[in-house]
């Protein structure tokens, strides 16, 4: 049996953040939290931060605002773009702050609310501590915590903003992070053709589609788990080993966690290019081909991938449109996840 949708009501003004309701409209970002009635319960703490249209348009307004930043002049968006299903297009290591670099590749935002480890390394346990790390980060956002607070009271419309979402103009860390986690629990994306068909439309995938959904679960939904196409664990995917990134045993200090890195959702994955923490693949094709003959063979690799992954070339093709059809346009083009 399905799960039954969560639903948090709460009142549609859309005044607030242009939410076009009308009678009979299925419920925007902001107005409602609507979990996928094929998707498991979230992970998130909903009744410790309601979404509220008033708390996403907080949340919105501050991912967008290079204010976070020690210049202002890098934002979340910067380096998490909606069209990209707010990953960073094109971009192997982002650029932040004075145009300095990372490590690792700028993951995509989306269904945020089912996560229970974030960044490549699981570094955080909590998604309202999540921007923290951007915003400390040197090379990110080079920015004090205690500044931000400054620069947001001081500011001519955050104060009225606050006392929107939050009942007053005390403008705090922990609030500052909780609607930014509104706006971040409302970046859904559950209606691909994939999901479609899940829900019972069985020609939302081609037969193309269908032989690749096969290949799909038979070769990469152990790691990719249906529906949400992410386990939430750590691995090690045969990547050539780079001992500046040790990966997820700079959390643990658990030698076994050596080079394991999270297993990113496959959701829009057609637009998320490159690929893998460090951005080191630059197509899809080239990031399945990793799977059959790419293989590099080190003491934490995964044991399902030690002899790689054999599939035929047509077996590969038909996966590749397989994973075309996890492309949620919807989502991509949401009008109220844009600036």
């Amino acid at each position: 049996m399905r799960p039954v949708a969560v639903l948090i009501p709460v009142l549609c003004i859309s005044a607030m953040i242009l939410l076009r309701c009308q009678p009979g409209d299925r419920p925007l970002p902001g107005a409602t939290f609507e979990a996928p009635a094929h998707f498991p319960a979230p992970a998130y703490s909903l009744s410790e931060n309601p979404l509220t249209p008033a708390g996403f348009s907080l949340g919105k307004k501050l991912f967008y605002d290079g204010i976070l930043s020690r210049d202002s002049s890098i934002s979340c968006a910067s380096c998490h773009q909606s069209y990209a299903a707010f990953a960073h297009q094109s971009h192997a290591i982002s650029h932040g702050i004075d145009d300095l670099l990372g490590t690792r590749n700028a993951p995509a935002l989306q269904n945020m609310a089912w996560s229970t480890h974030f960044f490549w390394d699981g570094g955080a346990h909590d998604l309202d501590v999540v921007p923290i790390n951007a915003i400390t980060n040197p090379v990110e956002m080079d920015e004090y915590l205690s500044h931000n607070l400054r620069k947001l009271r001081a500011h001519p419309e955050y104060p009225k903003l606050f006392k929107k979402a939050f009942g007053n103009e005390e403008i705090t860390t922990a609030l500052t992070m909780k609607a930014l986690s509104q706006f971040m629990i409302a970046l859904i994306s559950a209606d691909s053709p994939y999901d479609r068909y899940l829900q019972g439309e069985n020609t939302a995938l081609g037969p193309q589609q269908l032989r690749g959904l096969a290949v799909f679960r038979q070769h990469c939904a152990s790691c990719h788990s249906e529906p949400l196409l992410t386990d939430n664990q750590f691995h090690n995917n045969g990547l050539p080993i780079r001992s500046s990134d040790p990966g997820r045993y700079a959390v643990t200090l658990d030698p076994a966690d050596r080079y394991l890195f999270k297993t990113p959702s496959l959701r829009n994955v057609a637009q998320t290019a490159p690929y893998m923490h460090n951005g080191r693949i630059s197509t899809l094709e080239k990031a399945v081909e990793h799977y059959r003959s790419g293989i590099q063979v080190s003491a934490t690799l995964d044991p399902q991938l030690i002899s790689g992954i054999s599939f035929s070339d047509a077996e590969k093709a038909d996966l590749l449109a397989f994973l075309e059809a996890l492309t949620d346009e919807g989502f991509l083009n949401h009008p109220d996840f844009v600036q």
